[in-house]
């Protein structure tokens, strides 16, 4: 009986031990959720990173693979949010209907991102849409932002401190180079055609052409935001209304790599959103020249383009053999003549503005410059870009002499009754041995150089006519009458010091001079024994040349008596020159060098202005020597007396 008690006992109070344990853990998870309830409430705030805020602020359909806030409230507005990643295209729908009756804006914009919102998830889907309907919903995001931008409503257009107006106008741009790229790369095709789409039909006409170029003539047209630009250290755009093309010319004669051209892209919508639903509705293609047109007329007031001038550049030089062109036409310089290469249509009233590389360059070295002065809003609209190739391993005044033929041909090939004013305020820029090119071309020599070699008159000369008219042509200088400024940099007036005999003894074994100017040398000195030995006595070469004719090396050698001669000689009457010399360290002028010239070289008495840059010597791309070319062009646009009136070419 005391046993079984006992039982009884042990027995109550393992129950009462498992209440008491049951008790505690129900009051522990009692403690847990009202602990929890009280660090995150239904509704709150957490304290974020500035960039992640902004981030969550703007999000949008072109930033992440979501809707804005405004399109969530207008949804909200309509119960129609929960709907939404269910079934896109019905929502779209629904809201056009909508639209039809209710002409507040803010339905329009939330069409236009919600149209573009559905095209991108239709085109990055695992199984794609093979029918063409993103692009459909794409070309409607533009028509809807186009309708929101300037559309008549009931409310007044919207503000630029409206988030939805820079978003809307993004979308216009973006989803019209998704939209109308039907080509097979991508590319645009400009004809006239009816685009079907979901929610009625529109009729596309090319109407506006501003290029001055037929369109038959281009290769294709590319979105300039489906590339990225890497090389450049920025990439300059304007922001507008408008989407930026590359306009790829087709290969001629006159241009035989082509030319990528800045172009913008306009769709005007007429007609409201009533008569898209009714099939009625027609749109204007319309194309726009990124170097001068940076606005157009919408509704009787004055839009911005979208503009892109960095692309076309990148693209253009995104071509590896051009960057092997200088040392391979160094090495090799009978294979290659000299050219003016122009990177973009001749256009009456733009003043040329001439780059002329340097020894074993070539023109892609001007990259940096021409990105950044083409950038600039009133350079790009009074100036043409021209650039001037050359074998820079022959002799600097057969170089110098191509360079004053082909200019003077081309200005009165393209201008033949000489009645562009702007053709004869020509801008020459040369660096290295560009710069004596340069000069060259604003100089009166005379008989100077000619006599700095021989101590024969010219005249008597016993060659054949062939080889005296063309020495006449390199030591026998005019100045270009259209050449109204040059700009030299880093130009080795009175030769350089790295040209040493050893530098020049292993370049003539390597350079490979054409023919023509191999049979120079021993044409002239057959009839007229030693009528060059003053030159060749001073360069420190052998007088009995043979076939061999000192290179471009050899006339950078600070003894050259040619060299020395055209460093004095004064520019012509009416010509301003401007110095830019680089000094790499801190050496204060006259000493220094870039690596390459030193200071006292390429310092040239009577200029307007010199600069120096603490640079080497390839300063052409230095931000500080494309600033003070800037300075020099705008100087020149204020000497102009008649300001050119720019047309389309």
């Amino acid at each position: 009986m005391i046993n079984q008690t006992k039982g009884y006992d042990c027995l109550a109070v393992k129950i009462s031990r498992e209440i008491i344990s049951r008790i505690f853990r129900v009051v522990l998870i009692f403690i847990l959720i009202m602990s929890l309830c009280a660090c995150a409430t239904p509704i709150g705030v957490k304290k974020v990173e500035l960039r992640d805020s902004y981030k969550s602020i703007n999000a949008n359909a072109l930033s992440a693979d979501e809707i804005s806030s405004y399109t969530k409230v207008l949804l909200k507005r309509f119960n129609l949010l929960d709907r939404l990643d269910k079934d896109t295209a019905g929502v779209i729908a629904l809201l056009h209907e909508k639209a039809l009756k209710d002409a507040r804006r803010d339905i329009l914009f939330a069409l236009a991102e919600l149209s573009f919102f559905h095209g991108e998830r239709l085109r990055n889907a695992i199984s794609p849409d093979q029918t063409g309907l993103d692009k459909d919903y794409f070309l409607m995001s533009s028509i809807y932002a186009y309708y929101y931008l300037y559309g008549r409503a009931n409310e007044n257009s919207p503000r630029p401190y409206d988030r939805r107006f820079i978003t809307a106008s993004e979308l216009y741009n973006r989803a019209l180079g998704r939209g109308l790229a039907l080509g097979e790369n991508g590319d645009w095709k400009f004809k006239k055609q009816v685009h079907r789409l979901p929610v009625g039909d529109i009729t596309l006409v090319p109407i506006k052409n501003s290029l001055g170029i037929p369109l038959e003539d281009f290769q294709s047209f590319l979105a300039a935001d489906d590339y990225e630009v890497r090389g450049l250290t920025t990439r300059n755009r304007t922001a507008g209304i408008g989407l930026p093309l590359v306009a790829i010319k087709k290969k001629t004669k006159q241009s035989p790599r082509g030319m990528a051209i800045p172009v913008t892209a306009l769709l005007k919508i007429e007609g409201d959103i009533n008569a898209l639903s009714n099939n009625a509705a027609r749109a204007s293609l319309e194309l726009y020249s990124g170097y001068d047109e940076v606005e157009t007329m919408i509704n009787d007031h004055k839009v911005p383009l979208e503009t892109d001038s960095t692309t076309p550049i990148a693209y253009q030089l995104n071509d590896a053999p051009i960057w092997d062109l200088g040392i391979q036409s160094f090495l090799t310089p009978g294979k290659k003549k000299s050219e003016l290469l122009m990177i973009q249509p001749y256009q009456r009233g733009k003043i040329p503005l001439v780059f002329v590389h340097g020894t074993a360059s070539s023109p892609v070295w001007w990259g940096e410059m021409w990105n950044t002065l083409s950038a600039d809003p009133v350079l790009r609209k009074r100036f043409q870009f021209w650039f001037f190739f050359y074998n820079s391993s022959l002799p600097f005044v057969a170089s110098a002499s191509d360079l004053r033929s082909i200019l003077s041909d081309t200005i009165a090939r393209i201008d033949p009754k000489g009645d562009d004013t702007a053709l004869q305020q020509m801008v020459v820029i040369g660096h290295s041995q560009g710069g004596l090119l340069t000069k060259l071309t604003a100089v009166k020599s005379g008989d100077a150089l000619w006599r700095s070699v021989s101590d024969k008159n010219f005249e008597d000369l016993d060659t054949p006519p062939e080889m005296k008219a063309l020495l006449r042509k390199w030591a026998f200088v005019e100045p270009l009458p259209f050449v109204k400024r040059t700009v030299y940099i880093s130009a080795p007036f009175r030769g350089s010091f790295q040209a040493k005999n050893w530098v020049r003894g292993i370049i003539k074994r390597i350079v490979s001079l054409p023919m023509d100017v191999l049979t120079l040398p021993y044409n002239v000195v057959a009839g007229n024994p030693n009528i060059l030995s003053n030159l060749f006595r001073q360069l420190k070469l052998p007088i009995d040349i043979g076939n061999k004719l000192p290179t471009s090396v050899d006339g950078m050698s600070p003894d050259n008596p040619i060299l020395q001669t055209l460093a004095e000689l004064p520019v012509a009457s009416g010509v301003k020159t401007h110095s830019i010399i680089a000094i790499d360290g801190d050496d204060i002028p006259p000493q220094g060098n870039d690596g390459v010239v030193e200071y006292k070289s390429a310092h040239q008495e009577g200029v307007e202005s010199e600069y120096i840059v603490r640079s080497g010597h390839s300063c052409q791309g230095h931000p500080l020597t494309i600033e003070e070319v800037r300075r020099i062009l705008l100087e020149h646009l204020k000497s102009v007396s008649v300001l050119p009136s720019v047309s389309p070419p």
